[in-house]
């Protein structure tokens, strides 16, 4: 149930953009160039990271839209439980597991960052660009993952999929497409 009554009864985050195009357009904008730009990090990558971060935040709507998006786009069944569960016996490259231990201290102790996290993304051959987008990233789904729960906003497996074929198909850029349709 959503906490903003002018929305119907089982709402979805799409339904507050159609509400406030205004503020949500740029957004959708925002995450179109930042998930699917270009990037050091593949449309894969960032959709991990989005999942991951939302799963550290227990957003269940982001996690499962996320999540669904990124195994669409290749990332395994399971991966994200298994990166929850522990990053160092998570079944994703080597490499990968720096950027997402410090992409989990950002969202879970952001005071804490250190030179020695930078230095182990770098030590794992990720550059500049790399570690900025994996930051964004992160930043842009404590942000969502704030305002979906802020809202009251829910939804089911039946609708992670829907979501994550949308974004398969469409990027976020479809999404503005849809501001003007009726549910």
């Amino acid at each position: 149930m959503t906490y903003l009554p002018s929305l119907p009864e089982g709402a979805t985050l799409l339904d507050v953009f159609r509400s406030y195009p205004q503020t949500s357009a740029p957004l959708v904008d925002y995450h179109q160039v930042l998930l699917r730009g270009p990037s050091p990090l593949s449309v894969a990558e960032r959709e991990l990271i989005a999942a991951y971060v939302s799963g550290l935040n227990a957003c269940h709507y982001c996690h499962g839209v996320h999540t669904a998006t990124a195994e669409a786009f290749g990332i395994a069944e399971g991966t994200l439980t298994a990166l929850l569960s522990d990053v160092d016996t998570a079944p994703v490259e080597d490499w990968m597991k720096p950027l997402l231990r410090y992409v989990g201290k950002l969202t879970l102790t952001p005071s804490r960052m250190t030179d020695a996290d930078v230095d182990a993304v770098r030590a794992a051959g990720w550059d500049e660009r790399a570690l900025h987008d994996a930051v964004s990233v992160c930043a842009l789904f404590n942000f969502m993952n704030r305002l979906v729960e802020g809202l009251g906003i829910t939804a089911t497996g039946d609708y992670f999929a829907t979501s994550a074929q949308r974004l398969t198909e469409g990027g976020y850029a479809g999404l503005k497409k849809l501001f003007d349709q009726e549910p």
